[in-house]
């Protein structure tokens, strides 16, 4: 029988978030700091932000027995079929060894035909992980990417004491679904986390489903983060949102880059436009959800522009790319320490053709994975944007 450890979880614990916010039951970790959620009072922005992709918690222990008591956030779909629980990855020394899930937990139930949201509370749960190696090891448990997920108690049948992360780069990397996770297998193998461990850094994942959208408070909160590298993927949900014009769109993209400098004046930092996607790469938004396929019990998304809008300046993901590169050449001219990365060279048309986007959107869990390949082997190796990467971190 275990002899049970209790360590308090405290954010010296806790990698990957902005902050942690002490609820009745435990932390909450949080990817924007409190001055940010409190610029926008958008449901989504606020739903996906406390979804800790990237968060883990991390130690050394000699423990063969770990007990994490959580108490999930869930979304489901309104006549559809329950999603599966949020996973959680343990990793022991740089290798996903167990994985698990936490029962009970509070459930959001939408329905995506007029925006309706009930909430009905549940209990905490457990997840335990059992027949760890008896020597002294690096633990990290990453937690659900897409719940949200207050930490209760930590249990383990032998001391802990914080991880040792602090060593490697960190890269903190902006973006939208994609990059937060949808439909990937589980938190580590999210494509910015497999390109995070391909690369050797430390991820700080600020990636925000619907919510990439040239906000100025996410502009300051990269640049107040600690980092050594950074990355922003800009494009896909200014289309499917519809929310500027180009001529908005251009100003809008210095502005955040400028903000960016103002911290991090000398850090690399590598602009992404948008992978394919065939609704929105002639066809501006917005997006939205198709009928005829929720009625037959699928998510499927549509553009709902028209291509001849975009000679008013609506956007597209091809009218993006092309304005992305012109900023980004003219900005290089003196900044030498900005990059750009065409989206198509992490997915395009051809590999649409062999894994093809399941909702018309977001990437399955195989391109995720390709992804991360490619991300790693154009920006982290060879002459890559962040290849020859410093140790030193950069804060203010």
């Amino acid at each position: 029988m275990n002899t049970w450890i209790t360590t308090p979880i405290t954010a010296e614990l806790i990698r990957g978030a902005s902050e942690v916010e002490r609820t009745e039951r435990g932390l909450l970790p949080h990817r924007l700091p409190a001055r940010a959620r409190a610029q926008s009072p958008d449901p989504q922005l606020a739903m996906v932000e406390a979804q800790p992709s990237g968060v883990r918690i991390s130690f050394r222990t000699r423990a063969t027995a770990i007990e994490l008591d959580a108490l999930a956030t869930r979304r489901t779909y309104a006549g559809l079929p329950p999603r599966p629980h949020g996973v959680y990855d343990l990793i022991v020394d740089g290798r996903l060894t167990d994985q698990g899930d936490v029962p009970g937990g509070n459930t959001l139930s939408i329905d995506m035909a007029t925006g309706a949201v009930d909430r009905q509370t549940g209990p905490m749960g457990t997840v335990s992980f059992t027949g760890l190696p008896d020597s002294l090891k690096d633990i990290e448990i990453w937690l659900p990417h897409n719940e949200a997920t207050e930490l209760v108690a930590l249990r383990t049948d032998a001391p802990v004491a914080p991880g040792t992360g602090d060593s490697r780069p960190t890269w903190l990397h902006h973006g939208s679904s994609i990059s937060h996770g949808s439909d990937a297998a589980s938190p580590s193998t999210t494509w910015p986390a497999l390109a995070a461990a391909r690369g050797g850094v430390e991820l700080i994942n600020l990636g925000l489903g619907g919510s990439a959208l040239l906000d100025p408070f996410t502009a300051r909160t990269l640049r107040d983060a600690a980092a050594d590298l950074i990355s922003v993927k800009i494009g896909i949900n200014l289309v499917n949102t519809d929310v500027m014009r180009l001529r908005a769109f251009t100003p809008a993209v210095h502005g955040f880059l400028d903000t960016i400098r103002d911290g991090h004046p000398t850090t690399p930092l590598l602009v992404v436009s948008p992978i394919y996607c065939p609704i929105h790469e002639d066809t501006p938004g917005p997006g939205a959800f198709d009928l005829e396929a929720l009625r037959r019990g699928q998510i499927q998304f549509t553009a709902t522009g028209d291509p001849a809008e975009r000679a008013a300046g609506k956007l597209t993901l091809r009218v993006i790319r092309q304005e992305l590169a012109r900023i980004v050449t003219q900005r290089a001219a003196t900044d030498p320490h900005l990059y750009y990365l065409d989206g198509l060279d992490l997915y395009g048309e051809a590999d649409f053709a062999e894994h093809p986007l399941p909702d018309q959107l977001h990437p399955d869990a195989a391109t995720h994975r390709r992804m991360a390949e490619r991300f790693a082997r154009r920006v982290f190796a060879g002459h890559g944007a962040f290849a020859a990467h410093g140790t030193r971190r950069v804060r203010r």
